[in-house]
């Protein structure tokens, strides 16, 4: 039961992950602050997305 709760939860993750990623790449930010906001959300996932969230590219 465990195993199969952590994958879930670990693909939702992901999926929320990727879907900033695809959200910073479309934004109208420069593109040097879409690489970093992208390297941000994949070296510090948890932190990244949080500070995203707060901070990130709007619109």
């Amino acid at each position: 039961m465990g195993i199969e709760v952590g994958g879930l939860l670990g693909l939702i993750w992901l999926i929320i992950v990727i879907w900033a990623i695809v959200k910073v790449a479309k934004s109208s930010a420069g593109g040097l602050a879409k690489l970093l906001w992208i390297l941000v959300l994949l070296f510090f996932p948890l932190i990244g997305l949080i500070i995203w969230f707060l901070l990130g590219p709007k619109g």
